[in-house]
C-alpha cells in the first residue's frame, strides 16, 4: 500500500499535532505540584536509557534481523575510546575509519 503526497502530509501534521498535545498535556496537568523523589529519579534515567536503547538498535539491527559487522566493530571502538576519554571528533574519525577498512576487506 502506498501513500499519496497529500495522505502522507496530513499523517505527517497529525503526527506533530499528537505530539505537542502530549507534549502540553504533562505541565497541565502536573504544574504547581511537587513530584515525588522517585518519580524524578526515574525520570532522570529516562534520556540515558532511551538513547542506549536507540543506539543499540541502530548498530545491532539489519532489517528484521540482528548482526554484527564492520559498523559494530567501529562504534565499539569508538565507545572504548570515549570511555578513555578521548575527543568525540577523534573517535568518530577513528570510528569510520575501522568501519571502512573492514568494510573494504
Amino acid at each position: 500500500m502506498t501513500l499519496s503526497y497529500a495522505e502522507v502530509w496530513v499523517l505527517i501534521l497529525g503526527l506533530a499535532a499528537l505530539t505537542v498535545a502530549i507534549k502540553a498535556l504533562g505541565p497541565v496537568l502536573l504544574g504547581g505540584r511537587d513530584l515525588p523523589p522517585w518519580f524524578s529519579r526515574v525520570t532522570a534515567l529516562m534520556a540515558p536509557t532511551l538513547l542506549s536503547a536507540l543506539v543499540l538498535t541502530s548498530v545491532l539491527a539489519a532489517g528484521r534481523s540482528w548482526s554484527v559487522g564492520a559498523h559494530t566493530v567501529g562504534v565499539a571502538v569508538a565507545a572504548l575510546m570515549l570511555w578513555r576519554r578521548c575527543s568525540l571528533v577523534l573517535c568518530v574519525a577513528v570510528a569510520v575509519l575501522v568501519t571502512a577498512g573492514l568494510r573494504a576487506i
